[in-house]
C-alpha cells in the first residue's frame, strides 16, 4: 500500500495561497526529495500533510487511509513521523528523557536501539537539550521521532546549519532509515546531497509543482539544477525541462 498520496493541495495561510494544486507521491522504501527555493511552499506541503496547516481543499491519502480532515495526532497514529525544521527539542530536559516524551508504537525502534544508532546520543545522555550542538540535536530530533516506529518519516531541512562532517552523517542516517523499509518524504536546501541519495524527487516554485521525476534525472542535468532556484511554473515545459533563456541562480550546497 502507498505510504503517502497528496493530490490537488490548496492550503492558505490566511487569505495568502501558499500551494497550487501541489500533488505528490512516495512508495513504499524509496526517498523523496521535495526542493526549491526559499518560500516555495515545501514545509507548507509537510505541514499540510500533517494536518498542521490543512489544505482547503484536495486530498491526503496515508497508506490507504484519507486523512486530509483529520488531526495532527491522529495522521502520526497512521504510522508517520515528522521532523520540523528548526529542531524543536526540549531544552531543559535530558537527552535521555527528550527520548522518553514521545508515544512509543511497537515496533523495531526503542531508546536501546536509538543509542546504538547515534552514539553521540549515548554519550551525552545525561546533558540538557540546550548543552548539545547543532548536529546533536538534530540527531536527537530524527532519533524521537524513530521512537514512533514510523512506516513515513517527513523531513524538513535535517542539514541545515550543519557543518559538513555532520550533513555527511545526518543523510547516512537517512539512507540507513530506507533500509529499514521506512518511506522518507525528505525536504532540503542542499540539492546535490538530497538527490544523491533520493530515488525520485519533486521541485516546487511559488507553490506549484514545476518538476516531477527521477532524482537522477534531475541530477544529471546541470542547467536545471542550477536553474531550480528562480525557474517559475511558466518557464518549464511539458517534459520539465527549463528553456535556455531561464534563470542560473545556484542553490546553496
Amino acid at each position: 500500500m502507498t505510504p503517502l498520496e497528496a493530490a490537488g493541495l490548496q492550503t492558505f495561510y490566511g487569505k495568502s495561497h501558499i500551494l497550487h494544486d501541489v500533488g505528490l507521491t512516495v512508495n513504499e522504501g524509496e526517498i523523496v526529495a521535495l526542493l526549491g527555493r526559499n518560500g516555495a511552499g515545501k514545509t507548507t506541503t509537510l505541514r499540510s500533510i500533517m494536518a498542521l496547516t490543512p489544505p482547503r481543499e484536495g486530498n491526503v491519502r496515508i497508506f490507504g487511509t484519507e486523512a486530509s480532515r483529520m488531526s495532527t495526532y491522529q495522521v502520526a497514529s497512521l504510522g508517520v513521523g515528522y521532523v520540523p525544521e528548526g529542531r524543536k527539542i526540549f531544552a531543559n530536559l535530558t537527552v535521555e528523557d527528550n527520548l522518553r516524551v514521545p508515544m512509543q508504537r511497537p515496533g523495531p525502534w526503542t531508546i536501546t536501539r536509538v543509542f546504538e544508532t547515534f552514539p553521540r546520543l549515548a554519550e551525552r545522555r545525561d546533558n540538557r537539550g540546550r548543552q548539545l550542538s547543532g548536529g546533536e540535536q538534530e540527531m536527537l530530533s530524527i532519533a524521537r521521532a524513530l521512537l514512533l516506529n514510523p512506516k513515513l518519516l517527513l523531513l524538513d531541512e535535517p542539514s541545515q546549519g550543519l557543518a559538513p562532517l555532520l550533513v555527511k552523517e545526518v543523510f547516512q542516517i537517512i539512507q540507513a532509515m530506507r533500509k529499514e523499509g521506512i518511506a522518507v518524504l525528505l525536504v532540503e536546501q542542499n540539492v546535490r546531497v538530497s538527490l544523491a541519495i533520493a530515488d525520485r524527487a519533486y521541485v516546487l516554485d511559488d507553490g506549484s509543482v514545476v518538476y516531477s521525476g527521477t532524482a537522477e534525472a534531475l541530477a544529471g542535468d546541470e542547467e536545471r539544477v542550477r536553474s531550480m532556484a528562480g525557474a517559475s511554473e511558466k518557464e518549464w515545459s511539458a517534459d520539465g525541462k527549463p528553456p535556455s533563456s531561464a534563470p542560473a541562480d545556484t542553490i546553496p550546497g
